[in-house]
């Protein structure tokens, strides 16, 4: 018991750490940044092409990649994803005190989901500055290839589509109800930066929901039709909205969110509670 107590006290000790603060704080910028490539990347796919780029964040790094200095922000960008992966992790783990007993399981579940996405963005920044393997659309489909070859393999791409359906519904209803606020220090806030921290969210969580939402549809299709090309991710979510109708203007909504989104993210860096 009392080795359980030192483990969380230590725990607790290093999510305090105010070097682990300031990387994170740092994380969000780079976080930013990613998702405003990213929403320049969506909005060439509804107008006329991506310049060869997969639309996702390994798509938006690469563009990152070719400017000047983007190789050593890509790392930048890695150190400040994995040091928001090690905040997360330790939320998951000790904190979310403040929450009641079911609050504070939904938070420790919600922050164990958002390590692994930041440690998925900080291995793919890596990769990226390291110039190694391909895109993420590409991945996924050979993954889901490999995946729908095996016993069981269409139930288990199914089931993963259906999960991310559900996480693009749970992002959309995030964002409509505004629960990213109470992650804010919104007694910090001047009113217009409340105004608009909770306009950049709501429009960033729903845009994000949107795209996640039909990423994961599309994987249930592939896993039916037993088509891995049809389950590339968001790159393939993009480009199914933008071939339906007033599809285009619709894609470059769902871009213009997703860059409210990334501006949102340069406020968290501000005023997030770590």
């Amino acid at each position: 018991m009392s080795l359980t107590r030192n483990a969380e006290a230590t725990a607790s000790q290093a999510a305090n750490s105010r070097w682990l603060e300031l990387l994170a704080r740092a994380g969000f910028i780079g976080y930013g940044v990613v998702h405003l490539l990213f929403a320049w990347l969506a909005l060439q796919i509804a107008f006329g092409g991506s310049g060869g780029k997969s639309g996702d964040q390994s798509g938006a790094l690469g563009t990152l990649a070719e400017q000047p200095l983007g190789k050593f922000l890509c790392v930048a960008i890695a150190v400040g994803m994995l040091a928001m992966a090690i905040w997360q992790a330790l939320e998951a783990a000790v904190g979310h005190r403040a929450e009641r007993d079911k609050e504070r399981l939904v938070e420790r579940i919600a922050s164990a989901a958002r390590t692994l996405v930041y440690l998925y963005f900080a291995w793919t920044a890596w990769k990226v500055f390291s110039n190694a393997g391909s895109s993420s659309a590409e991945q996924q489909e050979a993954l889901t290839g490999k995946l729908m070859t095996s016993a069981g393999g269409r139930w288990l791409v199914g089931l993963a589509g259906l999960v991310l359906a559900a996480i693009g519904i749970g992002l959309v209803v995030y964002g409509w109800r505004k629960k990213f606020e109470k992650h804010l220090k919104t007694g910090e806030m001047s009113p217009h930066t409340r105004t608009l921290a909770r306009r950049l969210g709501m429009a960033g969580y729903i845009a994000k929901g949107v795209a996640y939402g039909i990423a994961g549809l599309l994987v249930v299709v592939a896993a039916v039709n037993y088509d891995p090309e049809q389950a590339r991710g968001l790159d393939a979510a993009l480009r199914a909205l933008r071939d339906q109708s007033y599809g285009p203007f619709l894609l470059a909504l769902v871009a213009l969110g997703i860059a409210c989104f990334g501006a949102y993210c340069f406020l968290q860096s501000r005023y997030r509670k770590v």
